[in-house]
């Protein structure tokens, strides 16, 4: 195809496909073709510009990476032309970054569809932006045509005439005041305007304002103009009119007064059509936002640390610890509640150092078992254990350059926290089986639900370890410390629960607002999350309503203790034992899994089983 063909189809819409790339050209003409467009295509800037001068096209379609001239400098160039500045373009690339998206955008673009796109976006996107093209042309001609009408109605029209003494009292009226009120003159001579016209908006009753503006004139000589009145017909029922009541002077004393006044019945309806025009626009508008709220989304994120969502003070005080220490290599171990953030914590924590460019690995410490914890972090070689059948690079080596993120660190049994120790003093490690030193440059954040000095106290954790990865402690407030963050965490997960969904999800009922006000989330922002997403799969209405169902608001009675044996022992070591026993027993001693005694006493099953040879807890 050569530049500035014109291809086939009616003259309708016409539509300007620009991409250097022929054969991308056109699976794009082949999308559209049967449509019912005018298509024109272009192979570089300069012919599209060229072609958008003589032809004004209603939509481009715009590549942005081409040779000379790319898409961005094309759009300037059209938003420039005030020829051609009202065209909406469309960007197609395969570019995914959100700033290029949103330079798009600055530069007057109405969408932007990414590549390979699929032939469904583009029509029916295409198809929206024509629409709303259209209906702007449209409001803009029946702008003209009010503009014009009103002309004609102000100069055709003859403007009704009432005379009135000083007492208010009609003393003539013109034949366009009959025709306009039905209203003879004979019938209307000396009785007052406000008795005759005057209504109330809603009743028909006489209404006082007519009166007070007809007073103030024959009184003070003041001219009132007014647009918002209403005169009542002989036959019946209101109209709106325009009026304007001037004093009448005879020999200097004020004498009467003159109302001239028009029947704007027309004007209003009118207008009406207008606004309602305007509102479809508008609407037509919304929804597209709607459609690219996702990419909206996206721009908010970059602005609030990835996914961690929230302006409370509490929140904005770690945010602000992150800023400080983000920047350097120290460690850091971030404390809080389970399910309140803490990996979103550390990916802002990656993401804000001069590391980023390379991987933020993630090692859960809790879900590796304790035979494999070594290997998982520090690799291994080939036959160094059963199963070993090659050599294998661990997570350090992996985060070599960047960060290694260590969730539920304190779960770390004794002899992987030696080796990790040794880490940390001399960036040095080993892989199973070898005796091989390599070097590492990797940054540690730990994190944990658990308060690790008291696994300190009771020996489960190393105290020089403890004070290496607590050069700079982070605690994550819960959400019940930070309720008001709360809204705009829901507004975060209804557009992405839209998107998961594929439904409409507008925002929470006020009530189902309320309940997750008053709730104290134990679970945290993971709990909440949960929850709306039941909500949001239950919604029928695009407003998600939120019951006691969902929300166990009312608190739990607390368990009876059990008095039907005696203690046996009273120090805690013996209550634990004790407890641990009785709910190992219900299970069938299943330590781990689903209904396993560790979900049962909600710990890690490696913390449970450590806990159980320290107790010496094991089954008759």
């Amino acid at each position: 195809m050569a530049g500035g063909e014109q291809l086939k189809g009616p003259a309708r819409a016409q539509l300007l496909l620009v991409d250097d790339d022929g054969q991308n050209l056109q699976v794009l003409y082949d999308t559209l073709a049967d449509r019912d467009y005018r298509l024109l295509v272009a192979r570089s800037g300069a012919d599209a510009l060229n072609i958008a001068g003589r032809v004004r096209p209603d939509l481009v379609l715009l590549d942005i990476l081409m040779p000379g001239m790319d898409g961005y400098q094309v759009c300037r160039h059209l938003k420039a032309d005030p020829a051609t500045a009202a065209a909406p373009v469309i960007f197609l690339s395969a570019l995914t970054d959100t700033k290029d998206k949103v330079l798009g955008l600055q530069l007057g673009a109405v969408d932007f569809i990414s590549k390979p796109f699929q032939p469904e976006e583009v029509i029916a996107r295409v198809n929206t932006h024509l629409k709303i093209r259209r209906l702007e042309q449209e409001l803009a001609g029946r702008n003209r045509e009010l503009e014009a009408a009103n002309r004609h109605i102000l100069g055709s029209m003859e403007e009704g005439l009432y005379g009135l003494d000083v007492s208010g009292a009609i003393i003539f009226a013109n034949a366009a005041a009959e025709r306009i009120t039905g209203w003879r003159e004979q019938e209307l001579l000396g009785r007052t305007l406000y008795e005759v016209h005057s209504a109330d908006r809603a009743a028909g009753t006489v209404a006082p304002v007519l009166a007070g503006t007809l007073a103030s004139t024959l009184t003070n000589g003041l001219v009132h103009h007014r647009e918002d009145e209403l005169f009542r017909h002989r036959e019946g029922g209101v109209f709106p009119v325009e009026f304007t009541s001037s004093p009448l002077y005879q020999d200097n004393a004020l004498s009467g007064a003159v109302v001239v006044f028009k029947d704007i019945t027309e004007r209003k309806r009118q207008e009406k059509e207008l606004r309602n025009a305007l509102r479809e626009v508008r609407e037509l508008k919304d929804r597209l936002e709607a459609e690219n709220i996702y990419l909206q989304a996206e721009i908010r994120t970059e602005r609030n640390f990835g996914e961690i969502v929230g302006q409370s003070s509490a929140l904005l005080d770690v945010l602000q610890q992150v800023r400080q220490v983000a920047p350097t290599d120290s460690s850091v171990l971030i404390q809080g509640e389970s399910g309140t953030g803490k990996e979103a914590v550390a990916r802002a924590l990656h993401g804000l150092s001069y590391r980023k460019g390379r991987p933020l690995i993630k090692v859960n410490c809790g879900a590796i078992s304790a035979n494999l914890v070594e290997s998982e972090l520090f690799g291994h070689v080939k036959g160094s254990f059963t199963g070993a059948l090659r050599d294998r690079a661990g997570h350090f080596e992996l985060a070599d350059g960047g960060t290694m993120f260590l969730d539920e660190v304190s779960e770390l049994p004794a002899d992987a926290q030696v080796k990790l120790l040794r880490v940390l003093q001399e960036q040095e490690i080993q892989r199973v089986g070898s005796s091989e030193v390599k070097r590492v440059d990797v940054r540690i954040i730990a994190a944990t639900n658990r308060e690790l000095m008291q696994c300190v106290n009771e020996g489960t954790f190393r105290m020089d370890l403890y004070y290496r990865l607590n050069v700079f402690p982070l605690i994550v407030p819960p959400l019940r410390q930070r309720k008001s963050d709360v809204p705009l965490l829901v507004n975060a997960f209804l557009q992405n629960l839209a998107l998961k969904l594929n439904k409409p999800l507008e925002a929470v009922s006020r009530r189902g607002m309320e309940l997750l006000m008053r709730y104290d989330w134990p679970g945290n922002i993971r709990e909440l999350q949960n929850v709306l997403e039941r909500a949001a799969i239950l919604a029928r209405r695009p407003v998600v309503d939120i019951n006691h169902a969902l929300i166990p608001l009312e608190p739990q009675p607390p368990s009876r203790p059990d008095h039907t044996g005696e203690v046996q022992g009273r120090t805690l070591a013996d209550c634990e034992r004790r407890h641990i026993r009785q709910v190992l027993d219900e299970v069938d001693w299943v330590v781990g899994g689903k209904r396993g005694a560790a979900e049962i006493l909600g710990v890690p099953s490696s913390t449970l089983r450590s806990r159980m040879k320290k107790l010496g807890i094991r089954r008759s």
